[in-house]
């Protein structure tokens, strides 16, 4: 799905939408979709697809040929390397469903192996809705086995996305409940609007997080504070979330709904002009350091700051300081 990688002007330009459109009469149809990301999907957390087939004959029936759920763009000009991952399936509120998820996993891997993408961040289409969360509907077909197989293939996309070498940005605009919450934690920082609604709500449905939620809300609010979310269920907005660390930035909603990505767009140009090689490493560093002990964490650090010493944007940023100008990193 390389191909769904466009260039086009910043958001000042032209309007754009999902390519479900260019898709159709193509070789890349949902069904085929279906079949070779699903095979990828289970194979690498070493599930066998036989034990998928029956639900997976049931979405090939239910699900249209052709069309996109998930999205990509680049932006130019000034903002060239950020790129967005934008959720457009607006049926279903963008809830994540096997098409949805196999086509974020095949995008997430994509980007993985692009040097020349210095910040990613994740938005939606969707009005009010950053990412409603299960898909009831798929769900209710499934049985006990395949309902914990698709989870577990779940819980493992959310990995994909935290493991991208790059920092991530989730623009929350609206509601993000259950797995919508665990996509955007996955993320490194979270821009939310005020109006926004945020929960694991899982317990209010008979379940608890699974797809990385009881793992990484405790690391980001603190394991008090995650308890009580979790056990409640509770929904919290924007200003709320901003209080207890859940989002970096909130800010009031404007009249187009995306004050959020807005915002998260702004994040992410003020994180354009470091050096590429730095701040990646600086990810890498923060990411493994924080699961172990102290000293452990120091010996992580200086194999990072390795990585960055032979760098010329290292020798760059040096002579930008010595000679008074703005540095001109070139991610090498």
């Amino acid at each position: 799905m390389t191909s769904l990688l466009r260039r086009v002007p910043g958001p000042s330009g032209p309007s754009w939408r999902c390519l479900g459109a260019i898709l159709r009469g193509t070789h890349i149809r949902t069904s085929h979709l279906i079949q070779r990301e699903g095979a990828r999907m289970l194979a690498g957390v070493g599930i066998p697809l036989a034990a998928y087939s029956r639900a997976h004959r049931r979405w090939q029936h239910t699900e249209a040929a052709g069309r996109a759920e998930v999205d990509l763009r680049r932006l130019e000009e000034g903002d060239d390397g950020i790129v967005e991952v934008m959720m457009c399936q607006h049926k279903a509120r963008n809830a994540l469903g096997h098409v949805f998820v196999s086509q974020m996993r095949e995008l997430v891997s994509t980007l993985s192996d692009d040097s020349s993408v210095r910040v990613v961040v994740f938005r939606s289409l969707v009005p009010r809705v950053f990412c409603a969360g299960a898909d009831l509907k798929e769900r209710a077909l499934m049985n006990n086995s395949e309902s914990d197989l698709f989870v577990h293939g779940l819980r493992s996309l959310m990995t994909q996305i935290a493991s991208l070498p790059m920092p991530t940005i989730a623009a929350v605009d609206g509601v993000a409940l259950g797995g919508g919450l665990e996509l955007a934690l996955a993320c490194d920082l979270r821009t939310a609007a005020y109006s926004a609604q945020m929960g694991l709500i899982e317990t209010t449905r008979g379940l608890l997080p699974g797809a990385g939620g009881s793992q990484r809300l405790p690391r980001t609010v603190g394991i008090a504070l995650a308890k009580e979310l979790i056990f409640t269920g509770k929904r919290v907005g924007g200003q709320a979330a901003l209080e207890m660390g859940l989002v970096n930035r909130a800010v009031e909603q404007n009249q187009t709904g995306d004050a959020a990505y807005r915002e998260a767009l702004s994040l992410a140009r003020e994180i354009l002009p470091q050096a590429p090689v730095a701040v990646r490493m600086a990810k890498e560093a923060l990411n493994k350091g924080i699961e172990v002990d102290i000293t452990s964490g120091m010996a992580i650090e200086r194999m990072c700051y390795a990585q960055v010493i032979p760098t010329r944007d290292r020798q760059e940023g040096m002579a930008a300081f010595i000679e008074k100008r703005p540095p001109r990193y070139t991610g090498e």
